[in-house]
């Protein structure tokens, strides 16, 4: 079973976007937006890590880390706009195992989630779960549809046969003109690029297309 990250943010669109890279990454997502409100979830229900917020209504994010080190352990990644070293120094003396400063890039706090989940121990995100139909043309990640064009479904589709063998340009180029697909050979390289930045966002920190020098890709699932 996935870990449950519990975000604790007050910025709606911030904790959106949080919530997505980390669904995206395999666990599970618990937003809430009020101090008091998330300590009340956490006495119910204990997360597997939680994303804290520093500056909170109802109550603050160095109260609530005090507050939840008091009967729990779990891992807490404090984030906030404050990147003054007296307050790095206080979060993670207040028992934060980690610290990240505003603004943040949500693929390298999915890093640092996993950095520190590996650490304390709890549940590895699964293993991306692919799905590939090749009758309705149509490709899901953890049942995530991925928006792919007509090429990029056949590059990704061919590439999923067979994980772990590397695709010459040449081979690539002759696998999707069989669908009578207008791609050049010096295409096939963009489409690649498209196809990884749209994977990404279902898998941030994960390389699933890898480029082999002088021989072509390799897809790894």
């Amino acid at each position: 079973m996935s870990a449950t990250i519990l975000i604790v943010e007050d910025e709606s669109g911030l904790s959106a976007i949080v919530a997505d890279y980390v669904a995206a990454a395999g666990y599970r997502a618990q937003a809430i937006a009020d101090g008091r409100e998330a300590l009340a979830s956490i006495r119910r229900q204990m997360p597997d890590l939680i994303v804290l917020d520093l500056m909170l209504p109802g109550l603050d994010g160095l109260s609530l880390c005090r507050t939840v080190r008091g009967f729990s352990a779990v891992p807490i990644i404090m984030v906030t706009a404050q990147v003054q070293e007296i307050d790095r120094l206080l979060g993670l003396e207040t028992g934060a195992d980690d610290y990240l400063c505003k603004p943040f890039s949500p693929r390298e706090l999915v890093a640092r989630i996993k950095a520190v989940l590996r650490r304390s121990g709890p549940a590895a995100p699964p293993t991306p779960r692919f799905e590939v139909d090749a009758g309705s043309r149509t490709a899901r990640i953890h049942a995530q549809p991925l928006e792919l064009t007509p090429t990029e479904f056949s590059l990704l589709a061919a590439m999923a046969k067979r994980p772990g063998t590397i695709f010459s340009r040449a081979q690539l180029l002759d696998l999707v003109s069989r669908d009578n697909l207008e791609v050049t050979d010096r295409a096939i390289d963009s489409h690649i690029k498209n196809l990884r930045r749209k994977l990404a966002v279902h898998l941030p920190e994960v390389d699933v297309i890898h480029s082999v020098y002088g021989l072509g890709y390799r897809l790894d699932l």
